[in-house]
C-alpha cells in the first residue's frame, strides 16, 4: 500500500505530482531544485542550488523521521556537466560517510530555468 505524502511547505511541487511516495519500506522522493523557497526563483549560483536541493531532500525525510542516512540512491540532473565537481563538494557535506547510490546527467533545460535537480530513493 502506498502513502502519498503531500507537498512540503520546504519544497513545494511544481506540477500534478506528489512530493514523496511511501511504498513498503521505500521513499521515493521528487526531484528537488535548486530554487529559493522564499522568491521560487531559480538559484543563479550552483553551490547554493545544489545546497537547497540537498536541503530539501534532508527536510522532507526529517518529516518523515527519516535521516540523510536512509537515502540509498539519488539522481542528479545538471545544466552543465562542468559544474560536477562543485556539486560533488556540497554532496560530500550531507553525505560525509557511505553515500548513497547515484547518477548525474547533464540535461538541456529543466523547469523554472534551475541549474540543478536531485531526486532520491530512501529505505526505513
Amino acid at each position: 500500500m502506498e502513502k502519498i505524502i503531500h507537498k512540503s511547505a520546504h519544497s513545494p511541487a511544481l506540477g500534478p505530482y506528489s512530493t514523496a511516495v511511501e511504498v513498503g519500506d521505500l521513499i521515493f522522493i521528487s526531484g528537488q531544485l535548486g530554487i529559493d523557497p522564499q522568491s521560487g526563483e531559480a538559484l543563479k549560483d550552483i553551490n547554493q542550488a545544489a545546497r537547497q536541493c540537498l536541503v530539501n531532500i534532508r527536510t522532507i525525510l526529517s518529516e518523515i523521521g527519516l535521516d540523510m542516512r536512509n537515502t540509498v540512491r539519488t539522481t542528479i540532473y545538471l545544466k552543465n556537466m562542468a559544474d560536477f565537481p562543485a556539486v560533488n563538494e556540497i554532496y560530500a557535506e550531507f553525505f560525509p560517510a557511505d553515500p548513497p547510490a547515484r547518477s548525474t546527467v547533464e540535461v538541456s533545460h529543466l523547469p523554472k530555468g534551475a541549474l540543478i535537480e536531485i531526486d532520491a530513493i530512501a529505505a526505513r
